[in-house]
C-alpha cells in the first residue's frame, strides 16, 4: 500500500512540474515607421543599445539609437514583413551568435544560420557578437609566426601570430586571393581559419567558398557570410560576429586567423545606416564614431597569455582604395589602427608581378620579432637591398650611368623580384624558401637569364634538399639554421646550378 502511495505521490510531482506556469514580464512597444530597414518603435522607454527586440512577424531588429519618445531599430531581417503598427518586445538579449566546434566546415550568415544547406549546428552555445578586447595583463608578446605559404610575405613582411595586418590595394589588385592563399597554407598548421565576407556579389561570396573546399582544408575552416543582398544590419554585424566565433577557439587556446572582407562595404554599411538614422554626418559622410566601430573590432584580436590560455587571433582586415589614394579617410583609420600594412599596388598588376606587394610602401612592424630564425638569418637585408633596387632601378629608366656596385644591385634585385612572383594556390613551404633565398645570396643567379632565374632556382632547391637532408629537416621542424649549416648550403649552390 505505501509503495502505490509513493509512486502516486511520484506521478503527482511530475505532473505539476509539467504544467507549472512561469511569469514572464516584458515591455511591449508598436512599430511607429518602417523604411529601408529602419524601425522606429514607441513605448520601450527600458530598451538598451544593442539589445534585440522581437516583432510580432518573428523578425527582430538590433535597438541603435534611444530617443525621447522612442528608439530606432536596425532589422536584421523581414524589410518586406514589418508594418507600422506591429507589435514589439524587449527580450532583453543582446546580439549573440553560435559559436563551438560544430561549425567548422560550415557557411553561416552574421547570426550563425546555415547558408549552406545543412542543418542547424546542434551542441552550439552562444557568444554576444560585441565583447570587450582582452586586456593588457591578459596579453602575451607576439612571438611565434604565422606561415603564409607567401615568400614576399614571409620574408619581408613576416606576420606573428596575433598580429592585425592590414591588406590594402585598388580593386583587382589581389586583396581576397592573398588572403586566401594565407589561409590556404594553414591547412597543415592546425589553425583555424575564419573568413568574413561582408558586401560582396553573392557570385563573390560562391567563389571564395569553392576556392577554400578546393585548395584548402574545409573542415577546420569556418565563412560567415553577409553578401550584398543582405541587410544593411547584417553586413554591420557580420564582422563583429566572426570575431565572436574566432574568440571561441581563441578562448580554448588555440590559435585563429580572421579575414575581414572587407571593411571599406563595412564602413559604408555603417554610413549608410547612420544616415537613416539621421545622425550628424562628418567627413565623407561618416557619422562622429566610424573610427570606433573599427578599432574595438581590431582590437579583439590579440595573442593571450599562458595564464588566459595562450591562444592567439590573427586577423587581416582587407581594405579598397581608389586610383592608390591611401590617405582616404576610411584606410587611414584602419592603418593607424593596425599593426602594419601589405600595399598591393595597381601598377605592379600592369607588369604581369603576382602577387602585386609594393614592399617599400608595406610594412611589419612586430611581426619581424616573430619571424622563424631560419628566415632571419637569410633575409634580414633583404628589404633594404630590395627598397634600394628600385630606387636606383628609377634612374636606369633615364639612360643613366651606374657604376659597377649599383649594376651590380639591380641584377641582383631583378632576380630577387623574379624569385617573388608567386601563382596563386601555390603556397611554398618554410625550407623552400628560405633555400631559394640562399641560393640568391650566393650570387649564383647574377650571371643567369631573368627569365630562367626560377627555373634554376627551383631545380637547385630540389639538388639541395636531395644532398641536405638533416639541414632541410631542422629547417622545416625547429625553424633554425646555423651558421656552419649557411656555410655549407653556400658552398655547394654553384655546384647544384652547372
Amino acid at each position: 500500500m505505501m509503495e502505490q502511495f509513493t509512486a502516486f505521490l511520484e506521478r503527482l510531482e511530475s505532473a505539476a512540474a509539467a504544467n507549472r506556469l512561469e511569469l514572464r514580464v516584458s515591455e511591449e512597444g508598436r512599430v511607429l515607421s518602417v523604411g529601408d530597414g529602419i524601425v522606429r518603435v514607441s513605448g520601450l522607454r527600458g530598451a538598451r543599445l544593442a539589445e534585440l527586440i522581437e516583432i510580432e512577424t518573428g523578425d527582430r531588429g538590433i535597438v541603435f539609437d534611444l530617443d525621447v519618445d522612442h528608439v530606432g531599430l536596425v532589422l536584421l531581417s523581414g524589410q518586406d514583413r514589418v508594418r507600422a503598427g506591429n507589435r514589439a518586445v524587449k527580450t532583453d538579449e543582446i546580439t549573440s551568435v553560435k559559436v563551438g566546434e560544430q561549425l567548422l566546415g560550415r557557411v553561416l550568415d552574421a547570426l550563425g544560420h546555415p547558408l549552406d544547406g545543412g542543418p542547424e549546428p546542434e551542441g552550439t552555445s552562444s557568444y554576444p557578437v560585441e565583447r570587450e578586447a582582452p586586456p593588457l595583463a591578459a596579453r602575451g608578446f607576439v612571438d611565434e609566426s604565422l606561415a603564409t605559404g607567401i615568400k614576399v610575405i614571409d620574408a619581408l613582411l613576416p606576420i606573428g601570430r596575433g598580429q592585425r595586418e592590414l591588406i590594402i590595394g585598388d580593386p583587382s589588385t589581389g586583396k581576397s586571393a592573398l588572403a586566401l592563399d594565407a589561409m590556404i597554407n594553414q591547412k597543415n598548421s592546425g589553425v583555424i581559419c575564419v573568413y568574413a565576407i561582408i558586401g560582396q556579389k553573392r557570385a563573390q561570396v560562391l567563389k571564395i567558398v569553392e576556392e577554400l573546399k578546393t585548395h584548402g582544408d574545409f573542415s577546420r575552416t569556418i565563412v560567415v557570410a553577409a553578401d550584398a543582398s543582405s541587410t544593411y544590419g547584417l553586413q554591420y554585424v557580420a564582422p563583429y560576429a566572426a570575431t565572436a566565433i574566432a574568440e571561441y577557439f581563441r578562448d580554448s587556446g588555440r590559435d585563429v586567423l580572421i579575414v575581414y572582407d572587407d571593411l571599406t562595404k563595412h564602413a559604408e554599411a555603417y554610413r549608410a545606416l547612420s544616415l537613416l538614422l539621421k545622425r550628424p554626418p562628418g567627413r565623407e559622410a561618416y557619422p562622429g564614431d566610424i573610427f570606433y566601430i573599427h578599432s574595438r573590432l581590431l582590437e579583439r584580436a590579440a595573442k593571450l597569455n599562458e595564464q588566459h590560455g595562450g591562444g592567439s587571433i590573427t586577423a587581416l582586415p582587407i581594405v579598397e582604395t581608389q586610383q592608390g589614394r591611401i590617405s582616404a579617410y576610411i584606410p587611414t583609420n584602419i592603418i593607424s589602427i593596425t599593426d602594419g600594412q601589405i600595399y598591393l599596388d595597381a601598377a605592379l598588376v600592369g607588369k604581369g608581378i603576382r602577387p602585386a606587394v609594393d614592399v617599400g610602401m608595406s610594412v611589419s612592424r612586430i611581426g619581424g620579432k616573430a619571424q622563424v630564425p631560419a628566415m632571419k638569418a637569410v633575409a634580414q637585408r633583404l628589404k633594404i637591398d630590395y627598397a634600394r633596387f628600385m630606387e636606383v632601378e628609377a634612374f636606369t629608366r633615364f639612360g643613366s650611368r651606374l657604376e659597377e656596385e649599383s649594376l651590380k644591385l639591380v641584377r641582383r634585385g631583378e632576380r630577387l623580384r623574379e624569385l617573388l612572383r608567386q601563382p596563386r594556390f601555390a603556397t611554398v613551404p618554410l625550407e623552400d624558401q628560405v633555400l631559394s633565398f640562399v641560393i640568391l645570396e650566393s650570387g649564383a643567379l647574377d650571371a643567369r637569364e631573368i627569365g630562367f632565374a626560377r627555373l634554376c632556382c627551383g631545380t637547385a632547391v630540389s639538388a639541395l634538399k636531395e644532398r641536405f637532408p638533416g639541414i632541410v629537416q631542422r629547417i622545416r621542424e625547429q625553424g633554425t639554421l646555423e651558421q656552419a649549416d649557411l656555410e655549407a648550403l653556400t658552398a655547394a649552390v654553384p655546384g647544384v646550378l652547372t
